[in-house]
């Protein structure tokens, strides 16, 4: 039978990226029951995106919940939580505060089995099925059974990006600003830095692009210590650790396209409809098939066949990463800066119109 339910709490306390891709359930549960009061359990790192998430109602930190989880539930009226991560300690502090349902895979982890009653059984495994297809497994409980599509999943996606005006005074001298977001915090198999330098080399034909490397203060400390040719180029600007979660989110939204491996504010971009390209392997389980960006102009890029050293799990970077080549990204990009003032010049006409008015 069906549950029935008055307030969801979602749980997903790992990256960013992650987040990102399970934020769709959030919106297709208020499709279908739109007086259902959704929360969303994250990590305080990634709160600031999913506060701009219009299906979410409430967002709790991780770090704060976890001081006095009894106090939060006694408030909250929780009667479903759904476990999109296998956590153990939430599942036994769900268990103890008597939660009605309690939504988690039981494929792998006992702890699954005791603790929740809800319980969905999906192994990812070689599954064709993308990341943010999974999460939906976690609604059958609810009588939701079918896993959408990805059109149908890029098409929940529904934030509220302030817009900055000290960000858009930093992009006004350049009319297409793009964002490399170079390295991933050993989350993803990155494009080489030497790459990024000579994308750089042949975008600086173009005296319209600026590039703008973003990232954590110690990703940009690497970068000043690996990547001096990258750094020293005209039209590459370092703003690495200059920028909050919030703020980044707000820079990606006012840029005109960013380029990142399997990174969080790859997927941060891609569901603000930025235009957006991933950089994968194309070996399982790091393959576009299952990590590419999701938006409605994402797009993500990766050779045909597996090289000798992908499958190497601790592996930065490999052949396949490596034989990505700078001319086939720019390519991309100059696609995007053709399609962005195409849009401009379509525009135009718009804005001067009502300005007479």
């Amino acid at each position: 039978m069906a549950i029935t339910s008055s307030h969801v709490l979602i749980c997903r306390t790992d990256n960013i990226g992650d987040v990102i891709l399970t934020l769709p359930i959030a919106a297709y549960l208020k499709q279908h029951f739109p007086s259902l009061k959704i929360s969303f359990l994250c990590r305080a790192y990634a709160a600031p995106v999913v506060r701009h998430c219009r299906s979410v109602d409430e967002v709790v930190e991780l770090e704060g919940f976890l001081d006095n989880p009894d106090a939060y539930f006694s408030q909250a009226n929780v009667d479903t939580i759904i476990l999109a991560q296998p956590n153990k300690r939430l599942a036994v502090v769900a268990f103890k505060a008597r939660i009605r349902n309690r939504i988690g895979n039981a494929r792998h982890k006992l702890y699954q089995m005791l603790y929740c009653n809800r319980r969905v059984r999906f192994k990812k495994g070689n599954s064709e099925l993308h990341e943010a297809q999974f999460n939906f497994e976690f609604l059958r409980p609810f009588g939701l059974t079918t896993i959408p599509d990805l059109p149908e999943i890029i098409a929940l996606y529904d934030f509220d990006i302030p817009k900055v005006a000290e960000i858009n005074q930093l992009f006004q001298a350049h009319s297409f600003n793009l964002i490399l977001h170079t390295k991933s915090n050993g989350h993803g198999r990155e494009w080489p830095v030497k790459h990024y330098a000579a994308l750089a080399r042949e975008l600086s034909k173009y005296p319209d692009i600026q590039m703008w490397l973003t990232g954590s203060p110690a990703e940009g400390e690497w970068l000043a210590t690996h990547a001096a040719e990258l750094l020293q180029q005209p039209n590459v600007s370092n703003v690495c650790g200059k920028f909050t979660l919030d703020q980044l989110s707000s820079f990606i939204k006012a840029a005109d396209g960013l380029i990142a491996s399997g990174t969080g504010p790859l997927h941060m971009s891609a569901a603000l409809g930025q235009r957006t390209l991933g950089l994968f392997p194309p070996t399982r389980p790091m393959h576009p098939g299952r990590w590419a960006p999701l938006g409605v102009r994402a797009q993500a890029l990766s050779l045909p066949v597996s090289c000798v050293g992908c499958k190497d799990s601790n592996a930065a970077s490999c052949d396949c990463m490596e034989n990505i080549t700078p001319g086939a990204v720019a390519k991309i990009v100059l696609q995007w800066r053709q399609d962005a003032s195409i849009n401009d010049a379509e525009d135009a006409p718009v804005i001067a119109d009502a300005a007479r008015r």
